[in-house]
């Protein structure tokens, strides 16, 4: 029996996707000691199952689409997608599922890389298994940071795991197109694939439960991509539930709330995530495994002044980018604290993460695109601010008329009218996920209503939006 090896560490990063790997860039940054663990894939879901491969599938539908409502190029894009192309493409940016890229750039920041499962062994203590059953103890003087992101959650159905079911992973890196495939879900991933695969040639069959899709974001948002989906081909149904899924003789069969029988190639659970905290020793610390983990504002785990939860586990944003956002500002924190600097911790600071509260940006890549900063119009007014939303239809705008023949889309402000600042900014129509910045910057800036007026917009662009908006404001 080999003996257990022991390694000391500053910081002990435990997950190598995008939100561990900035953690570790920052401490590093800072001098400090840092050991990053990881059991599968350095670059984590991001790289390799969700953001890169999901929009690397996208852009050629889009970029279809677009090319469809420009004069003089619609006749020459009539055609179906070349289908292993588009898959070729989207094996091109998950680098064919293999992690040598991202574990070189671990190694150029000086962090050391345990491959294997970790698991929290008490406090401040990591211990890593490996791919060959043996064991390492990593423990750290100032901070273990868990970044073990989210997996798909699955409803409780009988017998679905014989099903096989499609989750966001294989919904990502499927290498045929299903000839039918059932799609169950309102939200992001369930619109996103639903517009790849029905694009890409498969029959899709939208089931949503509640009453429309995306949500979380402005009615008019999921009722725009709604209707371009039916447009395409899609099958969508609101207000559907499914009782049954079963497989027979390869055939998908989803039996509804009605007794309806939809028989599928493949079915995709679009139903939500749950955390990937069940098997990391949470226990051994006095927590519970499969929880989601409360943090502060610097992303410190409550009651546990060493351990810090950064990304999805904490579920304040499942979003990619505001979990690299948190990891900046847990690493910056971590680093204070590991030196004893003040800690920024007032709203805003450099040691919180504010915007998780207020200012998160969203892009959802359908047809048309779909993106929102901040709080919509009935989150707003929940929260008790006194607020004023105002509308403005994207096709009064020359730039996007410009941008296509039969422009459909529509921007909303929700307005502070006590404070005259942004609450929240929504945008729909073609071309509107690079919009949503200014809007953040607006939104995360608390940039007042007056000076708004004085960020002019190009013309002729679809960010003369803006304009449109302050107007309608102003004479409302």
């Amino acid at each position: 029996m080999t003996e257990t090896e022991t390694n000391a560490y500053d910081v002990v990063v435990l997950g190598a996707g995008p939100v561990g790997e900035n953690v570790a860039d920052r401490t590093r940054a800072a001098g400090l000691t840092t050991a990053v663990v990881e059991s599968e894939l350095v670059g984590g879901e991001c790289s390799y199952w969700a953001c890169m491969p999901s929009k690397a599938l996208l852009r050629p539908v889009i970029a279809r689409a677009d090319a469809r409502r420009v004069p003089g190029l619609r006749q020459s894009v009539q055609g179906p997608l070349d289908a292993s192309a588009v898959l070729a493409h989207r094996d091109y940016y998950t680098s064919n599922w293999k992690d040598d890229g991202q574990v070189g750039w671990l190694d150029s920041i000086g962090a050391d890389l345990h491959r294997g499962h970790g698991r929290l062994t008490g406090p401040r203590t990591v211990t890593v298994t490996g791919p060959d059953g043996g064991e390492r103890v990593l423990t750290a003087r100032h901070a273990v940071a868990v970044c073990t992101g989210s997996r798909a959650a699955l409803p409780g159905l009988a017998g679905l795991d014989a099903v096989k079911p499609w989750t966001s992973r294989e919904a990502t890196s499927s290498q045929t197109v299903p000839g039918r495939l059932i799609v169950i879900g309102g939200g992001v991933v369930a619109t996103e694939m639903a517009t790849v695969w029905q694009a890409l040639g498969s029959q899709v069959t939208l089931l949503v439960r509640g009453k429309g899709l995306l949500p979380r974001m402005e009615p008019f948002a999921g009722e725009l991509v709604a209707e371009a989906l039916k447009e395409a081909g899609a099958d969508v149904r609101t207000g559907t539930s499914v009782e049954s899924v079963t497989r027979e003789n390869g055939t998908v069969v989803a039996v509804t709330g009605t007794g309806e029988r939809i028989e599928a190639d493949e079915i995709l659970f679009a139903t939500g995530r749950a955390p990937r905290t069940d098997d990391i020793g949470l226990e051994s610390i006095g927590l519970d495994p499969g929880s989601w983990l409360p943090v502060d504002n610097s992303l410190r785990v409550s009651g546990h002044d060493w351990l810090y939860a950064v990304g999805d586990v904490n579920h304040r944003a499942l979003l990619t980018h505001q979990g690299k956002y948190q990891a900046r500002i847990a690493g910056a924190a971590i680093a204070a604290r590991a030196t004893g600097e003040t800690l920024l911790a007032e709203p805003w600071g450099a040691h919180a993460a504010t915007a998780d509260h207020t200012a998160v940006p969203q892009v959802v890549f359908t047809d048309p695109e779909a993106a929102a900063v901040g709080l919509s119009l009935a989150e707003a007014e929940e929260a008790g601010h006194r607020v004023r939303a105002v509308d403005v239809d994207l096709s009064t705008v020359s730039g996007a008329g410009l941008y296509a023949d039969g422009y459909q889309g529509r921007a909303r402000m929700v307005v502070d009218i006590e404070d005259e600042i942004l609450r929240g900014v929504t945008f729909v129509g073609p071309g509107v996920g690079e919009l949503i910045h200014s809007a953040t910057i607006a939104v995360a800036g608390q940039v007042p209503v007056s000076r708004l007026w004085h960020a002019v917009p190009s013309y002729p662009t679809i960010s003369e939006v803006w304009l449109r908006l302050l107007e309608a404001y102003r004479d409302a």
